[in-house]
């Protein structure tokens, strides 16, 4: 492929306008008798109406100002490989259980990839009103809400003894995965202060970038779920990985500040966090 340059800061201004259209349609059109539309991994794994929709007008938005780039949402409405270089990994709807329910914890998370590697992204979190987003190189910020209309660059937690560490995690839909994750969280809550499980991978992330957790782990995260968090968490000054000395994946994503996240990585690892 020849390669082409691009202005990251163009395509990052682009995912923020499409993540905010998307969390504006998401707050304020639900629904009040919002159902299942599609269930995933297990029939508590769900896919509702307004997740497609989201989709759907984030790749509409992104293809009319970039139609040769790759594409891969979530819900799979739009996933092409493209010609450019660039590529747009979306959740058009992250805490999609959350939303179901009424709960305000959900965000849009878009990343953008040029070459294979993870440049910029954008977790929009309309219910708090903020806009999470990083530029690899260039730092981590947030806009609204509490932070108010300026752009405030985050910076992690400073590092806390593993005791005192308030780390967040996720559970799997399928019942026999979780109960093992349960068995982990078990035996990893007396090493920490305490453990938080919010419901959104993408906000998990970036409250790490934000200095509200001091750390963070999931096992089977995919693509979409991590593609925009990690580099706000990375650009914040926080650690990212999996089982030590590889990078976040489906196996394990851990997120930390850099004091917290390799005895989190190790005990983790020994508690067998990265298998069902």
């Amino acid at each position: 492929m020849t390669r082409v340059e691009h202005s990251v800061e163009t395509l990052l201004e682009l995912a923020m306008e499409a993540a905010e259209l998307a969390g504006r349609l998401l707050r304020d059109g639900r629904p009040a008798g919002l159902g299942v539309a599609a269930t995933k991994s297990s029939p508590v794994d769900v896919v509702t109406e307004m997740d497609i929709a989201a989709e759907k007008l984030i790749t509409d938005f992104l293809i009319d100002f970039r139609p040769l780039d790759g594409y891969l949402g979530e819900e799979g409405g739009t996933t092409s490989e493209g010609v450019s270089g660039v590529r747009w990994v979306i959740d058009p709807l992250d805490g999609t259980v959350n939303y179901l329910y009424g709960l305000p914890s959900w965000a849009v998370s878009i990343g953008i990839e040029m070459y294979g590697e993870r440049v910029a992204g954008v977790v929009e979190v309309p219910m708090r009103g903020e806009t999470y987003f990083a530029q690899r190189g260039l730092g981590a910020f947030v806009t609204g809400g509490v932070y108010g209309k300026k752009h405030v660059r985050l910076r992690c937690r400073e590092t806390a003894p593993l005791s005192e560490a308030l780390v967040a995690t996720g559970f799997n839909y399928v019942a026999e995965v979780r109960a093992h994750q349960a068995e982990v969280a078990r035996d990893l809550i007396p090493q920490v202060r305490d453990i938080r499980r919010g419901g959104s991978a993408a906000i998990d992330l970036c409250d790490v970038a934000a200095g509200r957790l001091d750390g963070y782990y999931e096992r089977g995260l995919h693509p979409w779920d991590l593609a925009a968090g990690d580099i706000i968490a990375r650009e914040a000054g926080a650690l990212t990985g999996g089982r030590p000395g590889r990078p976040a994946d489906g196996e394990l994503t851990v997120a930390a500040s850099p004091g917290v996240f390799e005895p989190l990585q190790a005990l983790l690892d020994g508690l067998g966090a990265w298998h069902d």
